[in-house]
């Protein structure tokens, strides 16, 4: 009997069953094949659509740790959600209100204690929202661990004025010099405020250095020498990250007596503790409405103190921009980043590392 079948034989003896179970091994066999089908599937699904026409408008704020979680937060955009974006230059009131007007999708990093009024009145209008915490910042009085080594009986800022020999001012010798905020700033008020309430104005002078990169540039030469000093400090900052400090005991935090501290008129400045300082995360309303899976992302940028310092001493030590320490960060810290994220769009960040 010949083996040879026709269509209509071939039909009948496999049956339909059986060209259904063939054509689902033909359907896997071109996966490996490259058929412009499943190449135009597999495409589609590593380059997302965003799910806005335009750039995400980011707040380019002019402190480190802005900047660096803005970069991470634009690569990931782009590599897991196929979005464009932007940074904008601005400082933190005018982005508070560009916000409000929605000329700035992202205020990466707002500082409560720092805007607390004007932060409330512009919750109040329903045209922003706090999405996220990422972490809690904070203000001290430092000195370097080599210094309490040295003087291990300096325990809080009371103390100092038993250690003024230590810490001697080149310009006024029989005094010490304490290393306030730079001239200018908010924080100058407290520190100010701060000194004359714990009595030090007798036994220390208080120097305001002109500029930020001033006073950084001169913490860091003592810190090189090994030579002792006293200074106040924020973080998590890059400088912070990179040296080994101690804090300085400050009398508990005292809500009123810290409301006087912050204000330049004070007439009988008391102690306290600087309070931490919530560091959180807005958009606009609209954003959160035209763009859901991002302010879903977004809302979960959260990063412990211990990795943004490690983040922060990086750029201090490589003198990296911060686009580059973004880049550290997302290959160093996967643990952290990709629990922001679904599984697929942390792949794709992967994949594009």
């Amino acid at each position: 009997m010949s083996l040879t079948t026709t269509p209509s034989l071939r039909a009948s003896v496999f049956g339909a069953a059986s060209f259904k179970r063939l054509a689902l091994v033909l359907a896997a066999a071109a996966a490996f094949t490259g058929l412009p089908g499943i190449a135009s599937t597999a495409q589609a699904a590593s380059n997302p659509q965003c799910e806005i026409d335009r750039p995400v408008r980011f707040g380019g704020m002019n402190w480190e740790s802005n900047l660096v979680l803005v970069e991470v937060e634009r690569f990931i955009a782009e590599k897991g959600y196929g979005c464009k974006s932007e940074v904008l230059p601005v400082e933190t009131l005018p982005a508070l209100a560009a916000l409000e007007r929605g000329d700035l999708d992202v205020n990466t990093e707002i500082w409560l204690n720092s805007v607390a009024e004007p932060w409330a009145k512009a919750e109040a209008t329903g045209k922003v929202k706090r999405i996220g915490d990422i972490y809690m910042g904070g203000e001290a009085w430092f000195i370097p661990r080599y210094t309490s080594e040295r003087l291990p009986e300096l325990k809080s800022a009371a103390d100092l004025p038993k250690f003024k020999d230590a810490f001697k001012d080149p310009e006024e010798p029989s005094k010490g010099r304490f290393y306030g905020c730079p001239a200018g700033w908010g924080c100058e008020v407290v520190s100010g405020n701060l000194f004359n309430a714990l009595g030090l104005d007798d036994t220390f002078t208080l120097f305001s250095p002109g500029t930020g990169a001033t006073q950084k540039a001169a913490l860091t030469a003592a810190y090189q020498r090994k030579e002792n000093v006293v200074f106040y400090y924020w973080f998590p900052t890059p400088l912070v990250g990179s040296m080994d400090l101690v804090k300085l005991d400050l009398p508990a935090y005292d809500q009123k007596k810290h409301a006087c501290l912050t204000d330049p008129n004070c007439s009988n400045p008391e102690p306290s503790a600087y309070p931490e300082n919530p560091v959180f995360t807005a958009v606009s309303t609209q954003f959160t409405q035209d763009a859901p899976k991002l302010t879903g992302f977004l809302s979960k940028v959260a990063v412990p103190l211990p990795v943004m310092d490690q983040a922060m001493a990086y750029m201090e030590e490589n003198e990296a921009e911060p686009a580059d320490v973004a880049l550290w960060f997302l290959k160093n810290q996967a643990e952290t980043w990709t629990s922001w994220l679904p599984a697929d769009v942390a792949e794709r960040v992967k994949a594009a590392l």
